[in-house]
């Protein structure tokens, strides 16, 4: 096969294409080039989007010994994606960016150029594996290193994605990954993995989105109130500063009367109310999604033992039972899901994907839109 392998200058992409390589498929190299400014994101070798990555990315190229390019695509990126959390912040939502890369971005802009230019895959470093289901259809499934399992990121794929995309590490331990680039002479066999949202510089979410917010925030500041009593305990300087489950960074000066801490429970933008309270008040039972985007067929049910849902990138698995309905009629979303667990989840912000499997197999995701708490 004719291979774009995406290169972000980090370890686990450069070995990724040359495993790709190994296949017998015919390899290019690519370096997204993702900011209008690469000034502007953050600097370092740290795997992902800044000039030296992309130095990274050619020089592993070279060893491996393929073609290799950069693709810009600076102008979808900050509008399917930069754009994107700063609305979401400033809906009183929590996003995440990754995720919506891998959507609108490395499987979406990058598979569609591809395609179009005759290749047919895409192969990236993540770590998730691709079987063969019992139809001859293609399946998700989690890595073999828990620790390092992507596939929570990967949940946005369709079936037709998934058909031209390769995972060729998801086999394999990460530390395995690092000792095999050191064996093929790939000088990032040592470099630090990629962790903060690549286009904010120095890792401080809240003072970038007050930057480019700007006029665009629909509340510059506002009360934080107690849930119970609906007492002002003190004022804040933007709900964009906020995630529901926070619970650093409240300020409120004095503790509680039971000298338990507080943490965020709800986030209203348009009235810059930020409600605050205990920790068992952000017990979820019930979680609402619209959006939904399935790795093959959509479900109509899903129930079992095995069925459950991730609700963070590296977050805890919950058993769930979910149902798929229509959405409301004239509604922009054809479908819903609810997702009932079967114990509570804390700390679950709407914005953030809700992603499901079938033991080891991704199903699908949603975009959580609300949740219902424990009575």
């Amino acid at each position: 096969m004719k291979v774009v392998a995406a290169m972000s200058g980090g370890v686990d992409s450069a070995v990724a294409a040359a495993r790709a390589v190994e296949a017998g498929h015919e390899v290019t190299g690519i370096h997204l080039a993702l900011s209008r400014n690469p000034q502007s994101y953050r600097s370092g070798a740290r795997g992902c989007c800044t000039i030296e990555d992309s130095n990274d990315a050619r020089r592993a190229a070279d060893v491996i010994g393929i073609p290799f390019y950069v693709w810009d695509l600076s102008d979808r990126f900050h509008t399917e994606v930069v754009e994107d959390f700063m609305d979401t912040y400033a809906a009183g939502e929590t996003p995440n960016p990754c995720l919506r890369c891998n959507e609108k971005i490395k499987f979406a802009a990058v598979l569609d150029r591809a395609l179009a230019l005759g290749f047919d895959a895409v192969a990236t470093g993540h770590y998730a594996q691709l079987t063969e289901s019992a139809d001859g259809g293609v399946e998700l499934h989690r890595a073999i290193d828990e620790g390092k399992d992507q596939s929570y990121v990967l949940g946005v794929l369709d079936e037709r994605q998934l058909r031209h995309s390769l995972f060729p590490l998801g086999d394999t331990p990460k530390a395995e990954v690092r000792r095999e680039a050191a064996e093929r002479g790939l000088l990032v066999a040592d470099k630090p993995d990629s962790h903060d949202i690549c286009f904010v510089a120095d890792g401080d979410n809240a003072g970038w989105l007050e930057e480019k917010l700007g006029e665009r925030a629909p509340n510059h500041g506002g009360d934080i109130v107690d849930e119970a009593s609906g007492e002002v305990l003190g004022q804040h300087e933007g709900t964009y500063r906020y995630t529901v489950g926070q619970r650093r960074g409240l300020k409120l000066g004095r503790p509680a009367a039971d000298g338990k801490p507080r943490f965020v429970l709800d986030i209203e933008p348009v009235s810059g109310t930020v409600t605050v309270g205990p920790r068992e008040r952000l017990a979820v039972e019930r979680i609402h999604g619209v959006r939904p985007r399935w790795c093959g067929a959509a479900p109509t049910e899903l129930a079992g033992p095995d069925v459950t849902v991730q609700l963070r990138a590296h977050g805890a698995e919950h058993r769930a039972t979910v149902r798929v309905s229509s959405g409301p009629a004239g509604s922009d979303d054809p479908s819903q899901v609810d997702i009932a667990l079967h114990e509570p989840a804390y700390g679950i912000a709407p914005g953030q994907a809700a992603v499901i499997y079938d033991g080891s197999r991704v199903v699908g995701s949603a975009t959580i839109a609300r949740t219902e708490r424990v009575d």
